[in-house]
């Protein structure tokens, strides 16, 4: 039988995960200690950078097996050249003025490392714009996204159009998910394969204009 088809063990999962880890070209996966208890995955050590970081988070999200990932890593730059918070601010502000996603109303907060968005955005992938900028500017340590997404004319059918969105993901089961809608906030419960396809029910439903929050309670059954 092959592993796909077995209940896979705590160590099954483990070595799965060091080796998504090895296989991610950009994880020095050298650093990162690796536990498994009931397919909760924790992640500690140190990385070099904050897009290091959630770059091995997402690794072990990928593998089967994985129920939750605890992220306990710590971002302690190598070669930062001293950058105070100061050089971050300044990078970020030249940064968002080049990503055409990111609008003139976010704002970023620098302190000792930690950059926290805020300001409004219209739509979600905007707000995911910012934040991909912020994680991947040398210095930073932790990302803190409190951007809002602005106030929108709600959709009388907007789960329906949400429902029908999940089923045309061919790496969707869409009927083991149910979409409940209140005014602009959508709540996922029920089931999925992977954490994978958790994460993509997520962004299926922030695709939606009439959206200004995502609750997703749905559960990872392997």
């Amino acid at each position: 039988m092959s592993i796909s088809t077995l209940t896979l063990t705590d160590h099954q999962v483990q070595k799965l995960v060091q080796d998504e880890l090895a296989w991610t070209p950009d994880v020095d996966e050298a650093g990162i200690g690796v536990a498994v208890e009931d397919g909760s995955v924790t992640l500690s050590g140190d990385v070099d950078t904050y897009a290091e970081r959630v770059a091995a988070v997402a690794a072990a999200q990928r593998v089967r097996g994985v129920s939750a990932v605890a992220d306990e890593l710590r971002v302690h730059p190598r070669g930062a050249g001293g950058k105070t918070d100061a050089d971050i601010a300044a990078a970020l502000r030249r940064s968002f003025d080049w990503t055409a996603t990111v609008p003139e109303t976010i704002k970023a907060e620098v302190r000792n490392g930690h950059v926290t968005l805020s300001g409004t955005a219209t739509w979600d992938y905007q707000r995911r714009a910012a934040r991909r900028v912020a994680e991947n500017t040398r210095g930073v340590t932790d990302v803190t996204n409190a951007i809002t997404l602005s106030e929108r004319a709600s959709a009388a059918d907007v789960s329906k159009h949400i429902k029908d969105a999940l089923a045309r993901e061919a790496a969707l089961d869409s009927q083991t998910i149910t979409v409940h809608s209140s005014g602009g906030v959508i709540t996922l419960t029920g089931s999925v394969r992977s954490w994978t396809e958790l994460l993509r029910a997520g962004r299926a439903a922030w695709a939606s204009p009439n959206v200004t929050e995502v609750i997703n309670h749905l559960v990872v059954q392997s």
